[in-house]
């Protein structure tokens, strides 16, 4: 365990994070991105570049004794260079495949896990008959550089789906069929050195205008977590996978079925610092330094509630009793993640309760 020093490509709140999470275990984090100012920049040192200035990275290798990411829209060829100079956690072929849509659906397929059916389309013909193929509605998504609601356009009628993909510069995309859900999940697995894995409980999701409002784990039922950590387990066996990752899916009344991945730790996963005997982002510096891993099990109930926007009175969140407040130091902005609140509670019903207190304090005070 002599290995302590981590690199981070991405400076945003998950960096910090992980730099927070690193801390009281004697490990050093250094990043490459936006300057001092960026939320990781406030707490650890960086080195302002773009993610995909090669000296930079360069530089940074250099430095730690293994590299990693808070972000999966990197440079797969920089990536994989400086890979030749330190150990790059987790791999950069999964990164490479989280970032294409339909690499995505094919890495799904190849492994028979459920997913949205979908048409590739690359020209207006490929739009015009899709209609037909799946029916309406229809989600229309880019391949690549989508996150948070960005690059997608939800279509009722052909014109509305030649509108959106203008709208999106008529990029290569994928249209998805309309997937009738009961509940968004995701689970978060985290895979060390020699195959090692732990599995954190499924977490139902709130989504509005693609971005994640909340959060509450464990999920009540356990059928699908057993389902979802089999998935999981093939997919990081398949690329040897180190560190966090995690899968969303959608619940339906035929199961589980697979929407994305993301090769990193997660917003879903922020109810772990607070909730869990050990946090997804120490897992995730366990895994990539090659440390044992540390328990995930549940301290009761958890729940995470983002701040978009602007963070209010920090007295506003903290008079709920149990609420514990994480401020990412961003500039506010329209919704924008600037912070996250979590709570804890032995008993669902209670946590649910406090859940409801807390979002009305916070609507509130906006």
């Amino acid at each position: 365990m002599n290995a302590r020093r981590v690199g981070i490509v991405g400076a945003g709140q998950l960096g910090r994070m992980l730099a927070l999470a690193g801390y009281p275990l004697g490990i050093e984090s250094r990043f490459v991105g936006d300057g001092p100012t960026s939320p990781a920049g406030r707490v650890a040192p960086i080195r302002a570049a773009a993610l995909d200035d090669r000296a930079a990275l360069t530089a940074l290798a250099s430095e730690v004794d293994v590299l990693t990411f808070e972000i999966e829209n990197v440079s797969i060829p920089v990536l994989s260079e400086v890979a030749k100079r330190v150990a790059v956690f987790p791999p950069p072929a999964i990164v490479a495949i989280a970032q294409d849509r339909l690499a995505e659906k094919q890495l799904f397929e190849s492994l028979s896990i459920p997913t949205a059916p979908y048409v590739v389309v690359d020209s207006r013909a490929d739009l015009e008959r899709v209609g037909n193929a799946l029916g309406w509605p229809l989600v229309l998504k880019a391949r690549r550089l989508g996150y948070d609601g960005r690059g997608q356009r939800v279509a009722k009628s052909i014109e509305a789906l030649l509108a959106g993909w203008d709208e999106l510069g008529r990029v290569p995309a994928i249209v998805e069929g309309w997937v009738d859900f009961e509940r968004e999940l995701s689970l978060i697995a985290v895979r060390g050195a020699g195959g090692t894995q732990a599995y954190y409980p499924l977490t139902e999701n709130v989504h509005r205008n693609g971005i994640l409002v909340s959060s509450i784990a464990p999920y009540v039922d356990a059928g699908p977590q057993r389902t979802a950590e089999r998935w999981l387990g093939e997919l990081m066996a398949r690329f040897d996978y180190r560190g966090v990752l995690t899968v969303e899916f959608f619940l339906t009344s035929a199961g589980l079925v697979a929407n994305e991945i993301a090769p990193r730790v997660h917003n879903s996963g922020h109810w772990t610092i607070e909730g869990a005997e050990t946090s997804q982002f120490e897992n995730h510096l366990r895994a990539v330094l090659g440390w044992p891993l540390g328990a995930v099990g549940v301290r009761g109930h958890a729940a995470m509630l983002n701040l978009l926007g602007h963070v209010p009175d920090s007295a506003t969140i903290l008079s709920i009793p149990g609420a514990h407040l994480h401020d990412y130091g961003k500039e506010p902005r329209p919704g924008r993640k600037v912070g996250h609140c979590t709570l804890l509670d032995p008993a669902r019903d209670r946590l649910l309760a406090r859940l409801e207190l807390l979002r009305t304090a916070i609507e509130r005070a906006n």
